[in-house]
C-alpha cells in the first residue's frame, strides 16, 4: 500500500485561532520538539499564508521570514512548509525570499475554480527544486468535474501533489467520497485532503480521504485552527493506528500523544471546540477564518455573527472578501432598525 504522508499545520492554520500572535519562543519549542516525531513537513506562517499578514486579516506577531528562519534552524528530519494564495503574496517578495531561507515544500491556495492563478507560482517553485503542492481551496462550490479540471491543470504545471481544502467544514463523508475517488482516479500525483470541524466530520472525512487513496493528511495537532479547527492528528493517526496502517505514516504515534501532552496546553489560547457559530459557518459553506471577523462585525454593529455568516454564505463570498462581513453586518443592523 501506498505511503501516507502527514503535514502539519499548526503554526499556520493554527495561527486563525490564536489570531496571529505566535511568538518566536512557540514556534522554535514546536519545531524542536515535533522534529522528533516523523512529521512529513511542518508549516508556518500567517494563516492566510505568506504576504496575508494585514491591517484588513490580522498582523502576525512575527515577521513571516523570521518566523522561517526560526524553523529552519530546528527543523533537522523535518521538511518546512509554507503556505501562499496568490494575491497575498508573490512570487519575487514572499516565494524567492521563502526558498532562499531554506523552506522545502509549498502549498499554493487558490480558489476550486482559479487554479489558472497558481501556474506562475508553480512553475517557479519546480524550477527552484523545491516541492510543490496545489490547494483547491472551498471545494464544495464546485462539482466534481470542475475540480478534476482545476487539479489537471495543476498537474500540468507541474504540482507534486494536489490537496482539496474543505475551508468551510461544510463537507460530508459522501461528498468527499466521491471528489478523493475522482481524483486519486485521474490523476497520476497524490491527493490529499485537509479538513475543517465546523460539522464535527474532520477527522471521519480525513479517514473516508484515506480511504478512496489519499495520500497527504493535512491536519493540525489538538485540530488548532480557523472556524471549529481541523482534522486533529492526534486522532486521525489513532484511527491509522487501530487500522493497522499505522505502518504507512513515519509518525511514531506514541511520542506524538507524548509530546502533544507536554506542549500543546502552552500554545493554544483555548481548547478547539464546535461552537453554534462554528456550525452556522459549515452550514452555509464560509470560510473558516471569517468566523472572528463576524463577531467583530457583529458587536460593531448589534447583529447576531451566525445571521452575518449565513448571509455572507449566501452570497458565496470567498476568502480575501473580508470587507463584505462589514457591510453585510451594517445592512442588517439597518434593516433591524
Amino acid at each position: 500500500m501506498n505511503k501516507i504522508m502527514v503535514f502539519d499545520s499548526t503554526l499556520r492554520d493554527g495561527s486563525h485561532a490564536n489570531k496571529h500572535q505566535f511568538t518566536e519562543k512557540q514556534i522554535s519549542d514546536y519545531c524542536t520538539s515535533f522534529d522528533e516525531a516523523g512529521m512529513d513537513a511542518i508549516f508556518v506562517g500567517h494563516g492566510n499564508g505568506l504576504g496575508a499578514s494585514s491591517s484588513q486579516i490580522g498582523f502576525s506577531l512575527v515577521d513571516e521570514m523570521q518566523m522561517i528562519r526560526i524553523a529552519r534552524e530546528k527543523l533537522k528530519k523535518t521538511m518546512l512548509g509554507a503556505y501562499l494564495i496568490p494575491g497575498f503574496g508573490t512570487i519575487r517578495d514572499q516565494i524567492s525570499k521563502a526558498v532562499d531561507l531554506g523552506v522545502d515544500i509549498f502549498e499554493i491556495g487558490c480558489h476550486c475554480t482559479e487554479a489558472d492563478i497558481s501556474q506562475q507560482h508553480i512553475e517557479y517553485i519546480s524550477k527552484r527544486q523545491r516541492k510543490a503542492y496545489g490547494t483547491l481551496m472551498m471545494f464544495h462550490m464546485a462539482s466534481p468535474d470542475v475540480i478534476l479540471e482545476n487539479a489537471l491543470k495543476m498537474e500540468s504545471y507541474g504540482a507534486n501533489g494536489i490537496i482539496l481544502m474543505d475551508s468551510a467544514g461544510a463537507s460530508t463523508n459522501d461528498m468527499v467520497r466521491e471528489y478523493i475517488g475522482l481524483l486519486t482516479d485521474k490523476l497520476s500525483i497524490p491527493v490529499g485532503f485537509h479538513a475543517h470541524n465546523n460539522l464535527g466530520l474532520a477527522v471521519s472525512n480525513t479517514f473516508t480521504a484515506l480511504e478512496q487513496g489519499a495520500q497527504i493528511i493535512d491536519g493540525t495537532m489538538r485540530g488548532y485552527g480557523a472556524g471549529a479547527g481541523n482534522c486533529q492528528l492526534e486522532a486521525i493517526c489513532a484511527l491509522l493506528y487501530k487500522k493497522g496502517w499505522n505502518s504507512r505514516i513515519r509518525l511514531d504515534f506514541f511520542q506524538l500523544l507524548k509530546k502533544s501532552d507536554v506542549l500543546m496546553d502552552s500554545i493554544m489560547h483555548e481548547p478547539m471546540g464546535i461552537s453554534p457559530l462554528s456550525i452556522a459557518s459549515g452550514v452555509a459553506g464560509v470560510f473558516s477564518a471569517f468566523k472572528e471577523h463576524a463577531v467583530k462585525a457583529g458587536e460593531a454593529f448589534g447583529v447576531d455573527p451566525k445571521e452575518v455568516l449565513l448571509e455572507v454564505g449566501r452570497r458565496k463570498a470567498v476568502g480575501g472578501q473580508e470587507d463584505i462581513i462589514v457591510q453585510i453586518a451594517s445592512e442588517l443592523s439597518e434593516k433591524k432598525e
